[in-house]
Formats: C-alpha cells, sequence, structure tokens
C-alpha cells in the first residue's frame, strides 16, 4: 500500500479547516436562517440578530412565522427569491435531510448545522454536491473566534 500524497486534496468527507469556515464567513452575504423563531428567547433569535450585525441578510425560514427581525418570512428555502450562501439550520437533527436536500436544489454554497444538529449521511450528501457543510458548531462563536 502506497502513502497518500500530501498535497492531494482532503476526502469529500473531511470537515472545512478554520481558514476554509473563516473564507466563507468572510466571502458570504445571505443567510438563510432555518427554524428561525420570533422569540427572543431562542438561540436562533440571538444568532440571526447577530448576523444581522455583523452585515449579513438574513432570511427567516420557518412556516410558522411571517416575520422575524424585520424581515419576511418564508415556509421553505425554495420560496426564498434569491442566492442564500449559507443555510443556516435551527432543526432538529430527523429534519436535516430534507433541508439538505432543498439547500441543494437552490444552490446554496453552504450548509450549517449548529451546535447539537449531526446529521453524517445528509452531510455527505451535501459535499457531494459541491456544498462545504459545518456541523454541530455555532455560527456565531465561529465568526466571533475566526473574524474578530
Amino acid at each position: 500500500m502506497t502513502p497518500a500524497n500530501p498535497s492531494s486534496p482532503p476526502p469529500v468527507s473531511a470537515p472545512p479547516s478554520d481558514h476554509e469556515i473563516a473564507a466563507l464567513l468572510r466571502d458570504a452575504h445571505t443567510v438563510a436562517v432555518v427554524g428561525l423563531s420570533s422569540r427572543m428567547s431562542r438561540a436562533s433569535h440571538g444568532v440571526s440578530r447577530f448576523l444581522q450585525s455583523a452585515g449579513y441578510r438574513v432570511i427567516p425560514v420557518n412556516p410558522n412565522e411571517a416575520e422575524v427581525l424585520g424581515e419576511k418570512c418564508y415556509a421553505r428555502l425554495e420560496d426564498i427569491p434569491e442566492k442564500v450562501d449559507i443555510v443556516d439550520v435551527f432543526r432538529r437533527p430527523e429534519f436535516v435531510p430534507e433541508i439538505v436536500d432543498a439547500a441543494i436544489r437552490i444552490g446554496a454554497r453552504a450548509v450549517w448545522m449548529q451546535e447539537g444538529v449531526v446529521h453524517e449521511e445528509a452531510a455527505e450528501r451535501a459535499r457531494r454536491a459541491g456544498l462545504m457543510v459545518v456541523m454541530d458548531r455555532c455560527i456565531l462563536k465561529e465568526h466571533r473566534r475566526l473574524l474578530p
């Protein structure tokens, strides 16, 4: 067995590096937040408020809301009429496969699963479709850590 070429690209299933995540956060403009709640006590609300303050266009995706943080809320990712860079997921893992499929269909650049949200099979499907996948990490914490 020959050793792997150190200059070859990482396997599809490799998690993104800090450098890759920082580049995504720097280059992204629009974040669709799936599961964004109007309740201020919810993590999705606080994280989305932070993203807005950092200059991102936040688009809420929640069929139970009409408007959140001053933005029209959409029932599904496919209903969003503009390009989405990052799909930020605040839903339980069992909902991730359908969200990933929708993220692929709309041509998102990345799927970001918040802390506690892990779905390896759906993540691999997203990676194979060319999307960056960040899993079980908070986008707010990573933004503060990587883009001080």
